[in-house]
């Protein structure tokens, strides 16, 4: 197939777009070409062996605190499209009157204060979050360190156009690209320069998760174990649940070495053994530690470029069909000799991919700690939740349909509601209940029943 390579990377030099990002782009570009997909097939991958797998849940109570090499990064480029926003999703309130980027703060504001370390924070943005998140935490004067900025910038790629691997050329410029995936952490955080200067001030390691996810706080018995036992990087991980089981998963190739698979990455003759939670009984939560000196020899070793395996993921933009070229950060256990994964309790993984999973943390299902975790309130394992998406999928229609109050979800176990039903004040939900009732529903005590 003819290639478009010089089209695309003119594109991208006209775009500001640095080298490291086109030469990213090109590499995964001559990869499509040769006909790679960046599927993985039953007959490269094997479920990871038990001893790559640690339990937190035996790891030793003693703590030797290495707070002072740690800095916390957050993926903070998402802009909730799903759910209709058009801002960072983490400017949406997510627990009384905080907002994401509020609690996230205060969460390392309060490490500081308890451990005396300066521990700090930094934000991957995207072109279209950067702004008001900035403008936004201009409210906490006390958050930047000195010799080390709030953020760095994510790049982008463009689409590619699935018939014949041309670049989109749509008359809207900004359908033409896509983000690459937040597996460009890695050249991002090294092309701004910002890898170097954290090695520079003596920072070793790092803890990055998604700025949605605010059951991803820093651990301290999980950092002493990192630092301990010398692991170059490891990835949390939870045990798969039916709910689970359409997202990505853990596996290991056929020498041993743990790697990642993410739904776009399955064959569709694999999709059920993809899906079968006892096969694969892991999932990555995108809570990675990374040993930053490691880090650094190892994008030395490969131009700063590594190696994660390409995601190509089929969109449509206009009736056109179009590949966008992505990567996850969490594929970088298969790069690192020696990479660990760690099975962490649920409550470290609470993200906010839609209105359904927003209904459940305002609920009295979570509470937030006064060290500003977001925990389960007194649960093993939050409520499942369906909203049909014809009245609810929208930030806009949440907020509508439960202006009055959010009902008690404390002692639900699943609630499904496939209707157009509006929420009044004191409704509590217990059990496994189904609502198909077009209505208000006010003052109700419902448990284990189906209310149409």
């Amino acid at each position: 197939m003819k290639s478009y390579l010089p089209q695309f990377v003119e594109t991208m030099q006209k775009a500001g777009l640095n080298d490291l990002t086109i030469q990213s782009f090109s590499t995964y570009y001559y990869q499509i070409l040769e006909g790679l997909t960046g599927k993985l097939t039953e007959q490269e991958i094997s479920p990871p062996d038990v001893e790559k797998i640690v339990d937190y849940n035996t790891l030793s109570a003693k703590i030797v605190s290495s707070l002072e090499k740690l800095v916390v990064i957050k993926l903070n480029g998402g802009l909730g499209t799903s759910m209709g926003l058009k801002k960072a999703k983490t400017l949406l309130q997510a627990k009384g009157e905080m907002n994401f980027l509020d609690i996230i703060v205060r969460q390392v504001l309060n490490i500081r204060s308890k451990s005396n370390k300066d521990v700090p924070l930094l934000l991957m943005h995207s072109f279209n979050t950067r702004e008001d998140s900035l403008k936004y935490l201009e409210k906490y004067s006390e958050l930047p360190l000195p010799d080390l900025p709030l953020d760095f910038l994510q790049s982008k790629f463009p689409k590619i156009i699935q018939k014949d691997l041309s670049p989109l050329q749509n008359k809207v410029d900004n359908k033409n690209w896509n983000p690459p995936g937040h597996g460009e952490i890695y050249s991002a955080l090294a092309s701004s320069g910002v890898l170097d200067r954290l090695l520079e001030l003596g920072y070793e390691y790092a803890f990055i998760s998604n700025s949605d996810n605010l059951g991803a706080v820093v651990d301290e018995k999980i950092l002493s174990y990192f630092v301990e036992h010398k692991i170059p990087f490891m990835m949390e991980v939870c045990k798969r649940t039916e709910v689970d089981k359409k997202g990505g998963h853990l596996a290991q190739n056929k020498k041993g070495q743990l790697l990642l698979r993410e739904t776009a990455q399955c064959p569709d003759e694999e999709v059920e053994l993809f899906q079968d939670i006892k096969r694969y009984s892991y999932f990555n939560t995108n809570n990675l530690w990374v040993n930053l000196k490691v880090l650094k020899q190892k994008l030395f070793e490969t131009n700063y470029l590594l190696p994660l395996q390409l995601i190509l993921n089929g969109k449509e933009v206009d009736g056109t069909k179009v590949f966008q070229v992505e990567s996850a950060m969490g594929a970088a256990i298969s790069v690192f000799k020696g990479s660990k994964a760690m099975l962490v309790n649920r409550d470290r993984f609470a993200p906010v991919k839609k209105t359904t999973d927003l209904l459940g943390i305002w609920s009295d299902a979570y509470k937030l700690t006064d060290d500003y975790r977001l925990v389960l309130n007194g649960r093993d394992k939050p409520p499942e939740i369906s909203l049909d998406d014809k009245y609810y999928k929208t930030i806009d229609q949440l907020q509508d349909h439960f202006k009055y109050g959010i009902p008690s979800l404390i002692d639900c176990e699943s609630l499904e509601i496939s209707s157009d039903t509006y929420f009044g004040r004191n409704v509590k939900i217990s059990g496994d209940v189904k609502i198909n009732f077009n209505g208000i529903l006010e003052d109700r005590d419902l448990r284990d029943e189906e209310v149409k």
